[in-house]
């Protein structure tokens, strides 16, 4: 286990006790009512702390826009101009996301650790494959997980020159081999909170794949405190896939599914009922496993440890407690009979 140096982020205590699901707005910075309604949506969805692109001072209005309708902390990302840092700052921003090398002098990096400091705000230093440095790329070849540890604690070296210490990092790569051994480096030298994530992870279907490799794996190795999955789509698609991939370790409550592939032995229609316990289940906030099984003879017996249990075949549906059925029900009948056990338990 690491010896974390804790980290406030709004209301939030970044110190490993419990993992944050983090998320982005994706709707133009232009649009202030667009940004607000998705953040609400975000928060709604589960998101624990929200980042919003601030490219120009137009986009600083998005801050207090977004504070007042919702509690979730929010981070304002901030590229090349030291100005947005500070003026996000005085807006009322919970954390500054930065690359301390790419906006500027010593002095310009200084004003943002001031106003932070000033502002009890903690500073997020971003790196990822993409913007290595480019004497690094020289050194190393390619933006390697060795690279990307020796651009992030150059970074991390500049903020405690000047006395700062309030640092979350992140070291991105769309790489999932290289961001798993550039966040297993990282941990070793160093005690700030992690932020976790394979950036640029793609549509939905591989991008929930490739970050639930990279994120589980860590998260299993006992390292990250906030998480966000990088999808091309929508963001709260982000949020539901981050909180799937900690039910599936464990390290969140909620509904969790178990149900059989289904076999020549299936007599109902499996992959639909599952499905739909799965829907019905979403936004259910109890710690639960629930088992979706396709034989009435085999399903109780091998879901026994699931807290409550579907089993059918053949028209008929049973449900089940342990390896004990309490109900027998019709096939059509089913989802409605476990839905008012499960508001039982």
């Amino acid at each position: 286990m690491r010896e974390l140096k804790s980290v406030r982020v709004g209301n939030l205590t970044l110190d490993g006790k419990r993992i944050y699901i983090q998320s982005m707005l994706n709707v133009p910075s232009t649009d202030i009512e667009g940004s607000v309604k998705q953040a609400k949506a975000l928060e709604a969805a589960g998101c624990e702390i929200i980042r919003a692109a601030v490219p120009d001072m137009d986009a600083v209005r998005l801050i207090p826009a977004i504070k007042k309708e919702v509690k979730a902390p929010l981070v304002a990302d901030i590229h090349f101009d030291y100005r947005l840092a500070l003026a996000a700052a005085d807006a009322g921003v919970d954390k500054i996301r930065i690359n301390p090398g790419n906006i500027g002098s010593i002095d310009r990096v200084k004003a943002v650790v001031d106003k932070c400091a000033e502002k009890k705000i903690p500073i997020r230093i971003g790196v990822n494959s993409g913007s290595l440095e480019k004497e690094l790329l020289r050194k190393y070849g390619s933006p390697c997980a060795d690279a990307l540890v020796e651009s992030a604690m150059r970074h991390v070296r500049i903020l405690e020159g000047l006395g700062f210490y309030d640092t979350v990092i992140s070291i991105k790569s769309s790489n999932v081999s290289t961001m798993t051994e550039s966040y297993r480096k990282l941990a070793r030298v160093c005690n700030y909170p992690l932020h976790l994530g394979v950036t640029e992870a793609g549509t939905e279907r591989m991008g929930v794949i490739k970050s639930a490799v990279g994120i589980g794996s860590l998260l299993l190795d006992g390292i990250g405190e906030t998480i966000r999955v990088s999808l091309t789509d929508d963001p709260v698609l982000e949020v539901r896939a981050a909180r799937d991939i900690l039910k599936a370790i464990d390290k969140t409550g909620g509904v969790k599914i178990v149900s059989c592939p289904t076999c020549g032995r299936t007599r109902i229609d499996l992959i639909s009922l599952a499905k739909e316990v799965e829907r019905a289940t979403l936004d259910i906030d109890k710690n639960i496993t629930v088992a979706v099984m396709g034989c009435i003879v085999n399903g109780p017996g091998e879901a026994r440890e699931a807290d409550i249990g579907l089993a059918g075949g053949d028209g008929a549906a049973v449900i089940f407690k342990g390896d004990k059925v309490i109900k027998k029900v019709a096939e059509s009948e089913a989802i409605e009979a476990l839905l008012d056990e499960i508001k039982k338990l």
